[in-house]
């Protein structure tokens, strides 16, 4: 008899909507890769912003100090200062002087016044000095030239000598009062030639060479005696030969 054919039943496998996406989840957890189906979206870890670097701040300047405490009497002082200049500048130097005195006197603390005061206080000072009027004649020039001799300052000696021939080129006295400037500047030829001029302008001015001190390193010299024995100029003036004030030795 024959058999009958077995019908076998495959159970038919169900298919859940779930599986996948638990699939997924566990495979995130372990760490596996998901399948090509499977589509997983990771968001991207944020990148923490960047900070801003601050400026760095300088630190604030100290604060100016204080203005000195000014006495009562600064502003006294100050307007006196003030006048002084004022009458400086007018060329009152009397007035400035004054008010400048005052200031030096009365306020010493203004220790800033009183440098200044001081330095214009000389200025008045020098300018109320009284001088001597400027030579005008030749006489005037020589008495000049006599008194820087007697001085030591044979410079200014010889140029005021140069004035008084400039004024009056026949003036004796000019003349011998070069030849002894000359001599003490150690220039014999200038000395002898001048005093060739004096003899002869004035021949009294023979017996004044032979004894004045200033010509002796010059009478060994021939040139020296040939000066004294100079004939008179024609027109030579008939007056005395002009003393000069004794001038201080050399030695």
């Amino acid at each position: 008899m024959p058999m009958a054919k077995s019908h076998r039943v495959t159970k038919k496998t169900r298919t859940s909507a779930r599986k996948p996406a638990r699939t997924a989840k566990k495979r995130a957890q372990t760490g596996r890769p998901a399948s090509r189906g499977a589509v997983t979206r990771r968001s991207a870890p944020r990148q923490p912003a960047a900070k801003q670097a601050r400026p760095v701040q300088a630190a604030p300047p100290p604060p100016p100090p204080p203005p000195p405490v000014r006495k009562p009497t600064y502003h006294e002082a100050v307007a006196m200062y003030e006048r002084g200049l004022q009458a400086l500048q007018r060329r009152d130097f009397r007035a400035s002087a004054d008010a400048l005195r005052t200031v030096i006197e009365r306020y010493p603390d203004e220790r800033e016044l009183l440098e200044r005061a001081r330095l214009y206080l000389k200025v008045c000072e020098r300018e109320l000095e009284p001088k001597e009027p400027a030579p005008r004649t030749a006489d005037e020039w020589v008495y000049a030239a006599t008194v820087a001799l007697n001085a030591g300052d044979e410079a200014t000696a010889h140029r005021h000598l140069q004035r008084a021939l400039a004024e009056d080129g026949r003036h004796d006295h000019a003349h011998y009062m070069m030849a002894v400037v000359s001599a003490r500047r150690n220039d014999a030829a200038a000395a002898i030639e001048h005093l060739r001029h004096a003899v002869s302008l004035n021949p009294e001015n023979r017996s004044l060479a032979r004894q004045d001190p200033d010509l002796e390193p010059l009478r060994e010299e021939a040139a020296f005696k040939a000066a004294l024995e100079a004939p008179a100029a024609e027109g030579a003036p008939a007056r005395p030969a002009a003393a000069r004030p004794r001038s201080k030795s050399r030695r």
